[in-house]
């Protein structure tokens, strides 16, 4: 097979759950285990990294990826779901894996794929850890799928667990409440591993305690320890980051490259992150710095708050939930323009009419449809907004939506494309 065909096998051979939804979700790491142990565990062949949370994992994996390369080592980095090319997904330096990697990969262990029944999540993570122990990667960053405790990425030992925050996402997987969710996301907490929280929430913070206190793990809430505008610590913790104290100069006046006011958010936990890895592997505060500066070169991160035109001025995020939506809602209130032209597409298990809610009542809507199964009809979507008083049009197709957008836009008006990670997979 060459690697379009190779690709074609993987989508219509193996549940995807970003393509089909909930029948690809499998709530057990008995495949994984399986799968792992048929190639010769190689989770056990780097050191790891390990994210999980609601909102920020993907920007807070790219940061530490960049960092870790500006520092020397040689980084894997796992995420998911890819925006253009699969391969995004699978990276080691910024470059991500080879087709003929892929390919051969598959190629060798398509019949096992088939007779565990793997999900593609679970094919894409052992070909990911097989890459990276390969390739011998000094550390890999390893983003979980959904979840945490049953996720298929919750078979490494890293040297840090990090939980951004908590959302009511995937509610019919996860629990209806926050508290049921951070249960789940604390399932990558582990025996004497430190974890860092990135955002204190009264309903989870005990939930996050507890189970760090059963598997004797340290824990460090970072909005606590890290003042998000100065990025530096606060009085009562600068004794545990003696390291850190040196990297503050490098900070002072960073140039972030990511124009969201939410990855301010993400820095801290970040930072607070960095701070005890210092422990482990070589950090400088200068590596810090550059690393986070060249986030974008580095790891190719796209999708979050990027501008895809100058004239008009359109912006993608790939913000795609309820705290997704408010970010994004609250950006837009910071920016000035004429005329708001939004570009929105949603997927059909997400709280639908929540998020519709949420979004501004001026803006001109152009509904569209992801080219993926779970997408949300438009027709649908724009019966629902009508509803709650958002008016706009229904189009084919997601470019459609977008270049009506940017014909329909005067050159101060403002054009912003989201709602789904699937909307902007198509744009960007």
């Amino acid at each position: 097979m060459n690697y379009d065909e190779t690709l074609k096998w993987m989508f219509d051979k193996l549940p995807m759950y970003q393509r089909i939804g909930g029948a690809a979700y499998k709530a057990d790491l008995t495949n994984t285990l399986l799968f792992t142990d048929y190639l010769g565990h190689p989770e056990n062949g780097f050191r790891s990294v390990h994210i999980a949370g609601t909102n920020g994992k993907g920007s807070v994996s790219h940061m530490l990826a960049s960092v870790l390369a500006e520092a020397g080592y040689k980084t894997g980095l796992y995420t998911s779901p890819h925006l253009r090319d699969f391969r995004e997904r699978i990276r080691i330096n910024g470059q991500m894996i080879s087709q003929e990697a892929v390919i051969d990969f598959i190629e060798k262990h398509k019949q096992k794929c088939e007779e565990i029944q793997l999900s593609f999540f679970e094919m894409t993570v052992g070909m990911a850890f097989s890459w990276f122990a390969e390739q011998k990667v000094d550390v890999a960053v390893i983003e979980t799928g959904m979840g945490g405790r049953l996720d298929s990425t919750n078979v490494i030992q890293p040297l840090l667990s990090i939980i951004t925050n908590i959302g009511l996402d995937h509610t019919q997987y996860l629990g209806n409440s926050l508290a049921e969710i951070a249960t789940e996301k604390a399932g990558i907490i582990k025996k004497g591993i430190p974890v860092v929280i990135g955002q204190t929430q009264p309903e989870t913070k005990s939930v996050f305690e507890v189970k760090a206190l059963e598997n004797d793990a340290s824990i460090y809430f970072a909005d606590r320890i890290f003042d998000a505008n100065r990025l530096q610590t606060s009085d009562q913790q600068i004794q545990l980051f003696d390291v850190w104290k040196d990297s503050n100069m490098f900070l002072e006046r960073l140039e972030l490259p990511l124009l969201g006011h939410y990855q301010q958010k993400n820095v801290v936990t970040t930072s607070c992150a960095l701070s005890l890895l210092q422990k482990d592997l070589q950090i400088s505060g200068k590596d810090i710095r550059y690393g986070l500066e060249a986030v974008v070169r580095n790891t190719g991160l796209t999708g979050r708050w990027q501008v895809i035109s100058r004239n008009p001025l359109a912006i993608a995020d790939t913000g795609h939930n309820v705290d997704g939506i408010k970010e994004v809602v609250f950006q837009l209130r910071l920016m000035q323009f004429n005329q708001l032209h939004f570009v929105l597409g949603m997927v059909n298990d997400k709280s639908i009419d929540e998020m519709l809610q949420l979004l501004p009542r001026h803006a001109v809507y152009y509904y569209c449809k992801a080219d993926i199964p779970r997408g949300l009809d438009a027709g649908v979507l724009a019966d629902k907004a009508f509803e709650i008083g958002l008016r706009g049009r229904v189009y084919d197709s997601v470019r459609g939506a977008y270049f009506s957008a940017l014909n329909a836009a005067r050159p101060d008006d403002l054009v912003f494309v989201g709602g789904s990670t699937f909307v902007v997979a198509e744009v960007v």
